[in-house]
């Protein structure tokens, strides 16, 4: 293949996520009236919330060839040490800020994990998820909790005619892709992506670098939580089960690489959480057999690891074709 023909590939499958989420759009919206409107779209964007704003973390992590499985574990721990609190009296602020906290200091310990005792991000966020698990469990005595209304409030209350938690969403969005796109910060964890060594002997400070993304993730865990929790208003022991592989998923499905060095957190990892929660949404809709969410999310996080992996392939001889050129050139 030429590389006219290699670049064009690429430039496809980047739209790729967008003709996808068109087509999730026209088959839901054939089988069931009531897909298409605006109450049905402005509920999709609410339970999308949550994702986004752990997406908005992972995407920091991945951009740095790094994984953090353990953000759902995270927002577990937090929304259990917070319902706990909320059942004893205390304020709600006071619930909140324990679970943005939590978020912290468990991006911190990932953080030391990996760039002082120099263990693989995989298995360290994964020990991690276990840890918290259990560590979840044993705080709520594997017993669901029901929670002052307080948090419902939180949930369902409105701004400027907007519910809370897109404003609260939106506000991470937009500091996220600021952050990536217009700050030297943001230009480094695309440098440590692309190449680790080389962003080390440039003069980077990788150590810190590398552990910020990871406390950064952790407190938006923490975050996504506090808005998980404020559309359910009630702590299970499965609270926030899978949400490493929601944000994942919704990450990669918005273009960032597995692989580190590609991302963009608007419109990418955004678009990847509303098609996520737009496909379950248009199951719900439909009708559709639950023992089929399994398969067809585990068909979505397929689609979305191949179109990552031919993007990285294509990419990669592009590259290698343009150091080819410039070779000769000289």
């Amino acid at each position: 293949m030429s590389a006219v023909g290699s670049n064009r590939l690429v430039r496809s499958l980047d739209f790729a996520p967008f003709a996808l989420f068109i087509a999730v759009l026209v088959v839901f919206g054939a089988q069931s009236d009531k897909f298409l409107t605006r109450e049905n779209f402005t509920q999709i964007l609410i339970q999308a919330s949550a994702t986004a704003v752990v997406g908005v973390g992972m995407t920091f992590v991945l951009l740095t060839a790094g994984v953090d499985l353990s953000v759902g574990a995270v927002m577990f721990v937090g929304a259990a040490l917070a319902g706990k609190l909320a059942l004893a009296g205390y304020p709600l602020a006071l619930c909140l800020l324990v679970m943005l906290a939590t978020g912290f200091l468990a991006g911190a310990i990932n953080a030391f994990l990996i760039t002082r005792l120099k263990l693989v991000a995989f298995i360290a966020t994964l020990a991690m998820l276990y840890i918290g698990r259990g560590l979840g469990r044993w705080i709520t005595q594997t017993r669901a909790m029901n929670l002052p209304d307080s948090f419902l409030a939180l949930g369902s209350s409105k701004w400027l005619g907007l519910p809370v938690p897109l404003w609260i969403a939106g506000a991470v969005i937009l500091i996220g892709q600021l952050v990536l796109s217009r700050t030297p910060f943001g230009r480094q964890l695309y440098a440590i992506g692309n190449n680790l060594e080389a962003a080390r002997k440039a003069g980077l400070r990788t150590t810190r670098l590398l552990a910020s993304v990871y406390i950064i993730c952790g407190v938006c865990a923490g975050l996504g939580g506090i808005l998980a929790l404020s559309q359910l208003g009630a702590v299970s022991p499965k609270f926030g089960e899978f949400y490493e592989f929601d944000a994942i998923t919704a990450a990669v499905l918005g273009g960032t690489s597995l692989f580190g060095g590609r991302g963009k957190v608007f419109p990418g990892t955004v678009l990847g959480a509303v098609m996520l929660k737009t496909i379950f949404n248009g199951l719900v809709i439909v009708q559709a057999d639950p023992y089929l969410y399994p398969l067809i999310t585990s068909g979505i996080i397929f689609i979305a690891v191949l179109l990552d992996s031919l993007r990285s392939q294509f990419a990669a001889r592009l590259s290698r074709r343009r150091i080819r050129f410039e070779e000769r050139a000289a």
